[in-house]
């Protein structure tokens, strides 16, 4: 498949290097320019571009980067593509500041089809950087970790399932964008590990209601950590 990615954090640049490797033809980018990614590009196979490049990829673009940097995008990015569009963001106050949106009840990936100004699959989102690059395994394998995808799209939701399979994770459909709720920082289904029969029970555990508050516990829980990155900051290490 012809694969965009714009984010070349952590996720993004595991995304580039292993779909690659599987003989997809893989774009990625960010928002320092291709010239930034030259390094990347050579260790990972993917092609350094710039963010309308891969916007431009036929089958699928993986949006993962900070949720306050998808307002920086530019407008129009999707306008004209057919091709599905998966956010593996998450929202951390911490980080993104506040969005009143999303505060006021909408999902972490509904706001992002609302920026985008169109439909997105929530996947990728709910899984360590180190889980995702080490623990892909054959289909069949017993343990085997599952990711779940949400997207109101049934046939967009199968093909991030099947590169989910490719990738060594089993896949679970978990509902409609409204739902993606449940696989947000501080649910039982969030950067776990979990297998398929967990996982399910782990999606099924939470209730909206409590939106407000698992958000604020995962937020302290990793506020010192991007207070740590902020410019000037000390470095931990250096304590």
């Amino acid at each position: 498949m012809d694969i965009g990615i714009i984010g070349s954090g952590q996720i993004g640049s595991i995304l580039a290097r292993r779909l690659a490797a599987l003989g997809h033809q893989v774009r990625i980018a960010n928002s320092r320019g291709p010239e930034s990614l030259a390094a990347l590009a050579a260790a990972t196979g993917a092609t350094a571009s710039t963010v309308e490049q891969a916007a431009s990829a036929r089958d699928v673009v993986i949006v993962t980067i900070p949720q306050k940097a998808v307002r920086e995008l530019p407008r129009g990015l999707f306008a004209g593509s057919t091709a599905i569009v998966v956010d593996t963001g998450n929202y951390y106050p911490a980080r993104d500041g506040r969005i009143d949106a999303i505060d006021q009840g909408l999902t972490d990936s509904e706001w992002v089809a609302q920026v985008l100004g169109r439909p997105v699959v929530k996947a990728f989102n709910n899984i360590v950087a180190e889980s995702l690059d080490s623990r892909g395994v054959p289909r069949g394998t017993p343990g085997r970790v599952c990711l779940s995808v949400a997207g109101d799209d049934p046939a967009a939701k199968h093909v991030v399932l099947r590169l989910l399979d490719e990738l060594g994770f089993d896949g679970l459909d978990a509902g409609p964008l409204a739902e993606s709720w449940r696989q947000q920082p501080g649910t039982p289904a969030y950067c776990k590990d979990l297998d398929r029969t967990a996982l399910q029970a782990a999606l099924s555990k939470p209730d909206a209601t409590g939106i407000p508050s698992r958000r604020q516990a995962a937020d302290e829980l990793v506020r010192p950590f991007f207070e740590a990155r902020q410019p000037g900051a000390r470095s931990p290490r250096s304590t």
